[in-house]
């Protein structure tokens, strides 16, 4: 659990701005994968010299310092999540939430793909959630 915001972004070599370190925690404690549109409308309010340019090359800076990453799961929006750590994303056709599961990395062995430097690794799946499918 991250503590102090300003101090963990400055340990990434990232200059803790206001609204970087709004931007960062915002992320960080709203685990609903959001939208640059998202982030914008929540901070707004409050930082009212925010556009969403700043947010978007915020996330961008953030991407690139390897604390958040960015979610595609549809082609139609881009979003955003400071979890890092290998795991997996599931987005409900029906409310359109996305949720985070666990990913046992031992099951999936990228060695036996040749000829390939893998970079990234993303994983996606979609279907009708445990919620949604109750009330049906």
């Amino acid at each position: 659990m991250i503590q102090d915001i300003a101090a963990f972004l400055k340990e990434k070599d990232i200059s803790p701005s206001v609204q970087r370190v709004k931007i960062f925690d915002y992320l960080y404690k709203n685990h609903t994968h959001p939208t640059v549109d998202d982030i914008y409308q929540a901070l707004y309010p409050e930082i009212q010299t925010l556009s969403k340019t700043t947010v978007y090359n915020t996330l961008r800076l953030f991407i690139d310092k390897k604390i958040a990453t960015m979610i595609t799961i549809d082609e139609s929006e881009t979003r955003y999540d400071a979890d890092v750590v290998f795991h997996g994303h599931f987005k409900c056709r029906e409310c359109e939430k996305i949720y985070d599961f666990d990913i046992d990395r031992s099951a999936i062995d990228l060695n036996t793909i040749p000829f390939f430097q893998i970079e990234e690794k993303h994983f996606y799946l979609k279907g009708i959630c445990q919620e949604c499918n109750k009330k049906k």
